[in-house]
């Protein structure tokens, strides 16, 4: 992460232009370095927007609840039992805990979801997959002001269904963090999207690091099955 972040000139922004960082569950480690190497970005006067990520903790509290996890296709299936424990573990727990740890480290930070300010508008796409959301219309208006205001916004990747009259209009949905991540960076014109994650990358099919892959690659090696799991939504 520093390598590639922190050591760059805080001339290089252009105004307006954040970072939007991704940071996956293994952020909460004790050996991590992410959230200091942030904290030291933002301290050199960057603007970055963090969306984090936090399966790993949410699968504990599912099992201690006696509910087993299940994944289609790289996404968390979420009945309605499981959202209730998502929504709780992610705005509740590992969101404030990112916040606490982000003031520890000198940065400046806000905890927020994708429903805070109509952020992150989606609807049910995969009825197998239960209250999981594909994002339709995203605002980014709080994100700006949290940013005017010389803090990062920490937001966990939740979002509301569209009111369209439906028995689910207005719900939280849970959504993928590396989908909200990349929806973000979109809407505010982002500097740079950055996943941190515990892999070394994609790999091909011998398990080497790819180096640079386009979208025609990427779409054979996703159909034939060496893209899979969690890596999916990233691509």
């Amino acid at each position: 992460m520093e390598e590639e972040l922190a050591g760059q000139p805080t001339s290089n922004q252009p105004p307006g232009h954040p970072i939007v960082v991704k940071i996956g569950g293994s952020t909460l480690g004790s050996h991590d370095t992410s959230l200091k190497d942030l904290a030291r970005l933002q301290q050199e006067g960057r603007e970055v927007v963090v969306v984090h990520g936090g399966g790993n903790v949410i699968s504990q509290w599912m099992q201690r609840q006696g509910l087993a996890p299940r994944f289609v296709g790289g996404l968390r299936v979420t009945d309605a039992p499981s959202l209730e424990i998502v929504v709780a573990v992610l705005t509740g727990l590992i969101n404030k805990e990112l916040v606490s740890s982000m003031h520890e480290f000198g940065g400046r930070s806000v905890g927020l979801s994708g429903i805070d300010g109509s952020m992150v508008e989606a609807k049910i796409g995969n009825p197998e997959l239960g209250f999981v959301g594909e994002v339709t219309t995203v605002n980014v208006d709080l994100i700006r002001s949290v940013l005017d205001s010389g803090y990062i916004p920490m937001i966990a990747p939740l979002g509301f269904h569209v009111r369209d009259g439906s028995e689910h209009a207005g719900s939280p949905l849970n959504i993928n963090g590396d989908t909200v991540a990349g929806e973000l960076a979109y809407a505010l014109e982002a500097e740079q999207l950055v996943f941190l994650t515990d892999v070394a990358g994609v790999m091909d099919g011998g398990g080497r690091v790819i180096r640079r892959l386009d979208r025609r690659r990427a779409g054979i090696l996703s159909n034939s099955g060496v893209i899979q799991g969690g890596m999916i939504p990233k691509l």
